[in-house]
């Protein structure tokens, strides 16, 4: 049976449901954000790491310029843990435009990298291939059709005809497929065949995966620590193979060379005898010449075969293959924003929420001091306004906690199930849904606590008595006398009540200045991601592709091959190098350092803060934030060989993509003592579609003596695709941050009214108009809402700037932007927000019981 105080909490419930349901719809809003984005960043990482560890991806990929044998398989397995396999792959052109292609050879009992069939079956005959989702999606091949390739590809046969296609945990992104050196450079998708098909004489590829690394995530810092000492451990236990496997091909080339040696030396004996016996004759000395020809020939060709022995390993970790640091960039990058705006956000709903407690304690105090008079004990009576807090924010944190937690990671992940494919998995943020729920009960029940102790500490006479009003006070417009006598008596009003009640002014101008704030940045968010790459390719650089030369000082070949185009404009000749930057104590990696060969033409090309001149250098923004450095500084640059020069840094220049560093080719010569070698053009063209690129590309590679190409649009499309897949996180953070805002003022317009309902029945006593009365509300709200957006916009603007500051990552740093249609519609949202809550103010102030009202103490 309940107690007249449960009784007495049921009923206040349900007299004022509006303010209950309100209570927890803030709290609601506040912990679904605050626990939803915290958990989108890990939701994503524990995806892809169910996903490679579902299809057994390989932890190192190890490539040899000799191929591998079952002795590299024991090599590799000496270390500890280690499960290594052979394959055979190599990069191909083919398909309908000669399209770049990673072809391996299929093993049907393969323990890595295991292949998920997405239609079809796999290649059992000689004549069967399967290919890549991705070259189904956008190259429209079908399973039936006839799949050629090129000539150059070498294989058995060059038709083949599809059978199925699937996904490889090598390739986790269809928009990147990596780099080769064939074709136009870039991999468009790949493919598997019988290996015999492939036509190699050994494996080409050797992958490990090591059983106690599988427990770790991908992409956290103890994994990456992890595989880098195993890979420390592989290439210890490589070193003397790598001599063994050279030493066995070169005794194997050199057996293979012995029989046309032997014949040569027999015949140069045979003629030596001749000489001896019939004399040098004519006929002799031409027999002489032609065998020390073939003598040659013979040792050029061993010379060749030898160099060919020679064995060099290039390795590889999951973080090389396509995809994966973009990818791990972007979890990272959810990570930062939900450091940030979900904190923000729920710091909002918790101040809103406290006050509303309050101010729901402050109204009971007639109820507080009858409980006391009729003798019931302090912890009794707190007990019933604690239960009243405790169960809208209990209702509220576990409502949002396991919405938040469920919903806004599976929404961001089936987002990217349309560029990603990967599984599902979600991890319960116990920690963050403790943490939420713990500051929901201090914004709830710790406002019950500290508004009660302080009214139980008063007389039940005092308790049931209305607190005294506060006093008017001139405000500093009334000293403005003709500014003051110009307004109407409302407005007067209005503004006298404005800073009487400070706080309630207060919560209302930052309730509607966070959520401004919030919604800015969820816009700001989307226009600064999205703006990176034209940014930096129309304020910075002004060319369209980067060409790079297999050989120094050799641009003829590429030039021609430009300048045959209809879309060439023109090119500027650079040096460019990659390194390390120290300072301080720190390093940065993969900075390329840029010396054109002629600084008034590069000016055309690059545009830079500062002019290069004398011997120092120029650095972009991102090495100066991370090694804290500034002009007038020095730094170390190592260069890929390990050369190391000290440089001074003589200004900071803005730069969004890639990390550069600037120097004079003057003084590139007075560092490393060597004048810099022209290997890159930086090249200008005409607006060329996706196929003109490619052909280009090609070209260059075929006939320009050109190692790859890299066209501006292909950075924008990255840039692209990284803004769409944040699309979901900002249209959320939209969306709840608007409701947020209109349960904000909604509910502090219901407080407001609540407090002045004596008053308001007397203004309508004395004749004001239902429009006039509503007015002298609104008016208020009005005021505060239009100083509440202006506060809201350098809010807004200091949080983006925060956010984008908190996930820029090695190679992007985010410009700080907010597009004009940002402002329309935070405006317009909060406007709108204001009118709805005028016209349900205005509806219940109609309805007003005046006699009732003024009845009250």
């Amino acid at each position: 049976m309940m107690t007249p105080m449960t009784k007495n909490m049921w009923r206040e419930i349900a007299a004022n449901k509006g303010r209950f349901i309100a209570i927890i719809l803030i709290i609601l809003l506040g912990t679904l954000i605050f626990v939803g984005v915290k958990a989108a960043g890990p939701g994503l990482n524990d995806s892809m790491a169910t996903t490679v560890e579902a299809q057994h991806l390989s932890d190192v990929q190890l490539f040899s310029t000799t191929g591998f044998t079952a002795k590299d398989v024991d090599t590799a397995e000496q270390v500890s843990g280690a499960q290594a396999e052979i394959s055979k792959f190599k990069y191909v052109t083919g398909g309908k435009n000669e399209d770049v292609v990673a072809l391996y050879g299929y093993q049907p009992h393969a323990q890595q990298n295991q292949l998920k069939l997405r239609s079809g079956h796999f290649p059992h005959a000689n004549n069967q291939i399967v290919l890549d989702e991705w070259a189904k999606r956008e190259y429209g091949y079908r399973i039936g059709d006839m799949y050629r390739f090129n000539q150059q590809a070498k294989l058995r046969q060059r038709t083949y005809r599809i059978v199925g296609f699937a996904d490889s945990p090598r390739y986790i992104d269809y928009s990147t497929r990596g780099s080769a050196n064939v074709g136009d450079g870039t991999v468009r998708y790949f493919a598997y065949l019988q290996p015999k098909q492939l036509n190699l004489p050994t494996a080409t590829l050797l992958t490990v995966r090591f059983k106690s690394l599988q427990s770790l995530n991908t992409f956290n810092d103890d994994y990456q620590t992890a595989v880098n000492k195993k890979v420390t451990a592989l290439k210890r236990a490589f070193k003397p193979q790598a001599r063994e496997r050279q030493q066995q091909l070169s005794a194997k080339i050199n057996r293979s060379f012995e029989p046309q040696q032997k014949k040569l030396t027999q015949a140069v004996k045979q003629l030596a005898q001749l000489k001896q016996a019939a004399g040098n004759s004519a006929v002799l000395q031409q027999q002489q010449q032609i065998l020390e020809k073939n003598q040659a020939k013979l040792t050029a060709a061993m010379k060749a075969a030898a160099a060919k022995t020679h064995t060099v390993y290039t390795w590889q970790t999951r973080e090389d293959l396509p995809g994966f640091t973009s990818f791990g960039d972007t979890s990272n990058r959810i990570a930062a924003i939900a450091n940030v705006f979900p904190v923000f956000f729920f710091l909002i709903a918790a101040l809103i929420t406290f006050t509303t407690i309050t101010r729901m304690v402050e109204e009971a105090r007639r109820q507080i001091g009858t409980f006391k008079a009729l003798g019931y004990t302090k912890w009794a009576i707190a007990r019933n306004y604690l239960s009243y807090a405790l169960m809208a924010g209990l209702i509220g944190a576990v409502l949002g906690s396991v919405i938040g937690n469920i919903t806004l990671p599976r929404l961001v992940i089936s987002m990217y199930h349309m560029s990603i494919p990967m599984m599902t998995t979600v991890p319960v943020m116990w920690g963050v849904i403790a943490l939420a729920v713990a500051f929901s009960l201090i914004a709830t029940v710790g406002a019950a606590v500290i508004v009660v102790r302080r009214e139980l500490a008063e007389k039940p006479a005092d308790l049931m008595l209305p607190r005294t009003p506060k006093s008017a006070k001139r405000i500093l417009m009334e000293r403005m006398t003709p500014l003051w006598r110009r307004l109407s008596f409302n407005q007067k009003v209005s503004y006298r009540n404005l800073f009487r009640y400070k706080s309630r002014m207060w919560m209302t101008i930052i309730g509607i200045a966070g959520g401004t704030a919030l919604i800015l940045t969820g816009f700001g968010l989307n226009d600064s991601i999205g703006s990176t790459a034209s940014q930096q390719y129309g304020q910075i650089f002004h060319y369209s592709a980067t060409v790079s030369l297999a050989h120094d000082n050799q641009s003829q070949k590429a030039m021609r091959v430009l300048e045959g185009t209809n879309h060439y404009r023109g090119a500027a000749k650079v040096h460019m190098t990659a390194g390390k930057v120290k300072a301080n104590g720190d390093q940065l990696s993969d900075v390329n350092l840029v010396t054109p060969k002629d600084q008034q033409q590069f000016k055309k090309y690059v545009t830079l803060s500062h002019p290069l001149t004398g011997n120092g250098l120029v650095i972009s923004q991102k090495i100066a934030s991370e090694l804290k450095v500034k002009a007038g500084d020095k730094v170390d640059f190592i260069t890929a060989a390990g050369q190391k020069v000290t440089l001074k840094v003589t200004a900071v220049t803005p730069n969004y993509m890639g990390v550069f560093a600037y120097m004079t080719a003057s003084a590139y010569r007075h560092a490393f003592n060597a004048p810099p070698a022209v290997n890159t053009l930086l090249v200008k063209l005409d607006r060329q579609s996706s196929q003109q690129q490619n052909q280009l590309a090609r070209q260059l590679m075929e006939h320009g003596d050109a190692l790859g190409t890299s066209f501006a649009s292909d950075q924008e499309t990255t840039i692209k695709t990284m803004s769409s897949s944040m699309n979901v996180i900002v249209l959320i953070m939209i969306l709840l941050s608007g409701v947020l805002s209109f349960v904000v003022l909604y509910n502090l317009t219901n407080i407001n009214i609540s407090e002045r309902i004596r008053e308001l029945s007397t203004v309508k006593v004395l004749g004001f108009f239902d429009g006039e009365v509503t007015m002298y509300v609104a008016r208020e709200n009005i005021l505060l809402t239009v100083f509440g957006i202006i506060l809201g916009y350098g809010a807004g603007w200091g949080l983006l700037s925060f956010i984008l500051n908190q996930a820029t990552t090695s190679q992007v740093v985010f410009p700080v932007i907010i597009r004009w249609p940002g402002y329309v519609v935070a405006t317009l949202l909060m406007v709108l927000f204001t009118l709805i809550v005028m016209w349900v103010t205005h509806q219940k102030l109609k309805h007003v019981d005046m006699v009732e009202a003024l009845k009250e103490n």
